[in-house]
């Protein structure tokens, strides 16, 4: 069953206009699968569980996607974490093929299965390469990060279940053990679909959310996590919060990450992207997130708007040194970047709205942000179902 999403409850992020989908697969060709690993309970035993992690894939475009690159560009607002494959993407302007998405301990064999995916799919030909993108957030607090859990078998199974459909958000793949301003936290998708006036693109984002304070949340500007503080509904943090992050610069509320993959079907060329992921910042900092010095939060941006882009990238080995593309003007982008910000906001709002209480490792709870209460605080503040008498109507 569909978990609710901000605007079930009738709770509207932003003024734009989402995609029939409100997802990041509302960008025609882009799909999205899960392989979600939950097993065990009780006292974390190194190599046995408790388990709560998985792998999120990215498929860019309907095509052959290790084969055929996009344009992209990407963006760092604090460098704890990982996104591979980036110092390419920066060189070239091109991604080339999946993007995967996991615990911080699991990056490695998520890269090498996509790159075994990769190779099996061109055959014989020996002189293939591939560089994939693989992003992290940590999942340690609630799972056996050390166990090593995802195994090669559960990213074909992500890719098997890529689809264009709707996109699971919560406690699912990559998210499945994440923590988000100290409520559950995990996966969460939005776009926005532009007025024709403004060319009638698409943008749409998906996030990984595992960052965060309780006091920082923010929902459509409203302080949902003043009015929700941890002495009400208890942070899986509290054994360890401090000013300092305990110690560790990946423990605590600060220490969190956020990975957020921005798409577009909108011509645009590298720079135009990297301008969008930008953007990002901005949504996650109207959710209340700053990049704390423990954070990882990494953004990257494709447009699928240009195709047969494999002789601009000497991928077919086509000897001729011009190649063609199309690009939104400059003045005409504004739009663009505004959906980008709207977009990334309301996938995080979704991420916590879809997320489940999860208990995990040693006992340690990560609390749902309740919806009721959630519903309440907006509606104190004009900016709930009372207040947004539409909102209830949107995807």
């Amino acid at each position: 069953m569909a978990r609710p999403r901000a605007r079930d409850l009738g709770i509207r992020v932003g003024h734009g206009q989402p995609g029939p989908l409100n997802a990041i697969t509302d960008v025609a060709g882009v799909r999205v699968g899960h392989a979600t690993l939950v097993s065990g309970d009780g006292p974390l035993v190194v190599g046995q569980g408790p388990v709560r992690t998985g792998v999120t894939v990215i498929v860019p475009h309907e095509g052959d996607v290790w084969r055929e690159p996009l344009f992209a560009g990407t963006f760092t607002l604090n460098g704890n974490g990982e996104l591979t494959g980036l110092e390419w993407l920066r060189e070239s302007g091109f991604l080339g093929g999946a993007i995967g998405l996991t615990n911080t301990h699991s990056v490695g064999v998520v890269h090498d299965a996509l790159i075994a995916e990769a190779t099996r799919d061109a055959g014989p030909q020996t002189e293939f390469w591939a560089l994939p993108v693989v992003g992290e957030t940590w999942d340690g607090q609630l799972s056996d990060i050390n166990g090593f859990h995802v195994r090669s078998e559960h990213v074909a199974a992500a890719l098997a279940a890529a689809s264009n459909g709707p996109v699971e958000e919560g406690n699912v793949g990559g998210g499945t053990g994440m923590i988000c301003h100290e409520f559950k936290g995990g996966i969460g998708t939005a776009s926005r679909l532009l007025p024709a006036e403004a060319g009638g693109w698409t943008v749409g984002a998906l996030v990984q959310a595992n960052y965060g304070d309780r006091d920082q949340l923010r929902v459509d500007g409203v302080p949902v996590g003043e009015a929700i503080p941890i002495d009400e509904v208890s942070s899986p943090w509290t054994t360890v919060r401090s000013p300092l992050g305990a110690g560790s610069s990946r423990s605590g509320a600060e220490g969190g990450s956020i990975i957020v993959v921005l798409a577009t079907n909108a011509p645009l060329l590298p720079h135009q992207c990297a301008r969008l992921a930008r953007r990002a910042a901005i949504g996650l900092a109207r959710v209340g997130g700053y990049g704390g010095h423990g954070s990882g939060d990494i953004f990257l941006a494709f447009a699928t708007g240009n195709r047969d882009l494999s002789r601009a990238s000497g991928e077919s080995g086509d000897p001729r040194s011009v190649a063609s593309a199309e690009f939104v003007v400059d003045a005409a982008i504004n739009p663009l970047l505004l959906a980008s910000v709207e977009a990334v906001e309301e996938a995080i709002v979704n991420a916590l709205v879809a997320a489940q209480t999860m208990v995990g490792r040693d006992g340690i709870t990560a609390h749902a942000l309740p919806h009721d209460r959630l519903v309440e605080v907006m509606d104190r503040y004009g900016r709930g179902p009372s207040g947004n008498s539409g909102a209830a109507a949107g995807v």
